[in-house]
């Protein structure tokens, strides 16, 4: 029932905000100006032409002509030339995402219960809802971009996996990937956050069996003799098999105990051992997405690059400012979670408990932080010169608004990633969190223009993986995003300027 709840609710808003904007916003504008006219190409039977200007695989386009040919069965592969205008407009397009986005809010809804088995179909619900309304997958729910296929596909693909069915999941992963490159990254983060769970079951699993043979091997011994002497000893025997047990196996049944009390090292060290004792039932389970992997590497050999056109602007570059920039809007868009007196309060008692190695971590923390923003902070011409994003009047008024800007932020930036790993740190376990700071970094790091759009899979991965039970933090992050949505609306659609240079109406977006 959850889940029709939460697509009914999605729907509710996916529906008439998409007919404002078709109706206000016509014709195609910004990126889509080029995937709609490639869209309308793939729906014409045109597969071999291709904009250079287009930085993404095809992924989108395969998808949009499933969505036409199941609106317009009969219009569609008769391919009569009267109806190509009506069959594939910008309207048809866009609602693409439409379906996306409510076919995503069942996704987190499942991805929810499955995390959490125990909790309230309401609260579900309401968790669900609320990350429905994540700024910059709602705005982009209206326009024919490809962020909201990206995110739904790299979902479904973590869904099926947690599910145990890994040639879908594989498929689904390839299917993102064709979306969108980078989604390989995630494609890997998903089987790596699957290898941790199998081990770790399977390392459950091996102390089970020492305890049991513990337990029996005491009770044939006590039925052999009764006295008292025997059973202190064997009471002493059993007490020590316990441990012994423990002290071999880092991990508990708790996930949560187990992310506090076990070092990295020490999970690394399980895992690894274990992998390597159930090898083959990992590579069997896993060749699909190896599969997927070999693909990719085929395409970049092919290709000679990761973006497919305008490689000259999407030059791979050292940005290791934006993993700042993504830890402080990922707090600030979660700030009930982040920017309260007991969380911090929680976050400087986890410093306390071991000064010495807390504060030695915090220094080099912010050390590598300085150096990533003095040496490796980019403002890319697009960033510049493009006044309808936000970042370009975040840039300008913010960071540039004294030399120093950019390096008082630091302090925020690594107060934001130790609040991040605290949270996570609570229910996952610390070589997980390793893994997702990895894949963030790697997706990230290499990006040389500050997108916000680019941040969205990283952040629900964050946000789904965070456990908030306080149904009125999830209703003050859905208030904050209401009121940003309705912000960004309302510029798009209702704040429109012209350009000096350039004619046209003109609309700020993120």
């Amino acid at each position: 029932m959850g889940r029709k709840v939460t697509a009914a609710i999605v729907s509710l808003w996916v529906i008439p905000v998409s007919i404002l904007v078709n109706r206000i916003v016509p014709d195609p504008y910004m990126d889509e100006i080029f995937h709609i006219p490639q869209a309308q190409k793939y729906c014409n039977g045109d597969f071999m032409s291709w904009d250079p200007m287009i930085t993404t695989p095809p992924g989108l386009y395969y998808l949009s002509l499933v969505h036409v040919s199941a609106l317009f069965p009969i219009k569609y592969f008769l391919l009569l030339a009267s109806s190509f205008p009506e069959v594939c407009s910008t309207v048809v397009l866009r609602s693409v995402n439409g379906v996306l986005a409510v076919l995503c809010s069942i996704l987190v809804y499942e991805i929810i219960i499955h995390l959490r088995p125990g909790l309230d179909d309401r609260k579900a619900t309401l968790f669900a809802t609320v990350l429905t309304l994540y700024p910059l997958h709602w705005f982009f729910t209206f326009l024919y971009y490809t962020d909201v296929a990206s995110l739904t596909a790299v979902l479904a693909m973590y869904l099926a996996c947690m599910k145990k069915k890994y040639l879908f999941s594989a498929l689904l992963g390839a299917t993102a990937v064709v979306i969108r490159q980078t989604n390989i990254v995630w494609m890997f983060f998903v089987a790596c956050s699957e290898v941790i769970d199998i081990t770790m079951a399977h390392q459950n699993d091996s102390v089970e069996v020492d305890d049991l043979k513990a337990s029996n091997k005491g009770t044939i011994l006590s039925t052999l003799d009764t006295g008292v002497r025997v059973s202190s000893n064997l009471r002493r025997r059993k007490s020590k098999g316990n441990a012994k047990a423990s002290k071999h196996s880092p991990f508990q049944k708790n996930a949560c105990s187990t992310s506090r009390t076990s070092g990295l090292l020490q999970e690394i060290q399980a895992i690894v051992l274990t992998s390597w004792r159930i090898k083959w039932e990992l590579l069997v389970s896993f060749s699909p997405f190896f599969f997927v992997l070999l693909a990719f590497v085929a395409f970049l050999v092919w290709n000679g690059s990761v973006v497919l056109g305008a490689k000259e602007a999407h030059v791979v570059s050292p940005h290791f400012a934006q993993i700042m920039y993504f830890s402080l809007v990922s707090a600030i868009l979660a700030a009930p979670l982040h920017f309260t007196i007991s969380h911090a309060l929680d976050l400087f008692q986890s410093f306390w408990k071991n000064r010495i190695l807390g504060i030695s971590i915090l220094l080099l923390a912010l050390i590598a932080s300085f150096l990533s923003v003095h040496f490796f902070s980019i403002a890319h011409p697009y960033l510049l010169a493009d006044n309808r994003h936000y970042t370009f009047y975040l840039w300008r008024k913010i960071m540039k608004f004294h030399w120093s800007m950019k390096y008082l932020l630091v302090p925020f930036y690594v107060y934001s990633w130790f609040s991040i790993f605290r949270l996570l740190d609570k229910t996952r376990r610390r070589i997980w969190i390793l893994v997702y700071f990895v894949a963030t970094s790697s997706v990230l790091i290499p990006a040389p223009l500050i997108e916000f759009r680019y941040y969205t899979i990283p952040f629900y991965f964050l946000i789904l993986h965070t456990n908030i039970n306080d149904s009125r933090s999830w209703l003050l992050i859905g208030i904050l995003y209401t009121i940003l949505d309705a912000f960004t609306m309302t510029m798009f659609l209702f704040r429109p300027f012209q350009w000096y240079h350039e004619q046209g109406v003109q609309r700020f977006i993120w």
